[in-house]
């Protein structure tokens, strides 16, 4: 797609995006279809927004896939769920290498099924050496887990003697996220008509710009995407600073 038609400014695309993909089982639904044909036609979507997003310049797409509190749905579409994970991801491994795409993971996939984690891992190995954009998949993931665990790595390592308490920052923390080498969002784009965060990323959002949408995320198109991205450059970030300052700063680095 040509950017320049979306008046997207290539120098201003964020560099990380977050979303919550939501309303697969509402558009399904909708088209008097199982809840699982809407989580198929979801996957499709995944690959289209992962496709722009590369093209678009952006280096981090962080895709909420399966959330903790996920696992408490009736067990016939949880079992779809993960199957489907583990066959999708497969499915798109050679078009993720192709087009130079690294996966990475992040929550507690230690409570997905073996063969679903073994798919996942395969094609993490395979994609490893890629360099272009990285595809990050929160899957068994809640936010509150996430500092949960953070907690637990930074006061075993002040019991054990190796880190002082009054030492500990907000940067201490940072360092044990799930993936710490991975800036904070950017953008944060959520489809399905819902207000909220929903769990995800409490901790990297903090300063990240909220897209909301009421498009069900199977409709959501690489247009929408473009969409956020341009509205997203028509805000103005200022992390604590007023309007002036941000200004101030601009002027002097052109």
């Amino acid at each position: 797609m040509n950017l320049q038609e979306f008046d997207i400014d290539p120098r201003k695309v964020p560099t990380h995006v977050a979303v919550i993909m939501d309303g697969n089982g509402r558009w399904a639904k909708a088209r008097g279809l199982d809840r699982s044909e809407g989580h198929i036609e979801g996957v499709n979507t995944v690959r289209k927004i992962t496709e722009i997003a590369s093209e678009a310049g952006v280096k981090y797409l962080t895709l909420y896939t399966f959330s903790t509190e996920n696992w408490n749905r009736p067990q016939a579409e949880v079992d779809a769920l993960m199957t489907l994970v583990g066959v999708a991801i497969t499915r798109e491994t050679p078009d993720l290498i192709k087009n130079n795409v690294r996966l990475t993971i992040m929550g507690d996939i230690e409570r997905m099924p073996q063969i679903t984690i073994d798919m996942l891992r395969q094609c993490m190995a395979d994609t490893a050496h890629c360099t272009g954009l990285v595809l990050n998949l929160a899957i068994s993931y809640s936010s509150r887990w996430e500092i949960t665990e953070a907690a637990r790595r930074i006061a075993a390592e002040a019991v054990a003697g190796k880190l002082d308490p009054a030492d500990i920052t907000d940067r201490t923390v940072a360092e044990h996220m799930a993936l710490p080498s991975i800036p904070d969002p950017d953008l944060l784009i959520r489809t399905g008509g819902d207000y909220r965060v929903s769990n995800y990323l409490l901790w990297q959002i903090a300063y990240s710009e909220l897209y909301f949408t009421d498009l069900f995320w199977p409709d959501f198109s690489k247009s929408d995407f473009l969409d956020a991205i341009r509205a997203y450059q028509q805000r103005q970030r200022r992390f604590g600073r007023t309007g002036d300052q941000v200004k101030s700063t601009q002027q002097s680095e052109s």
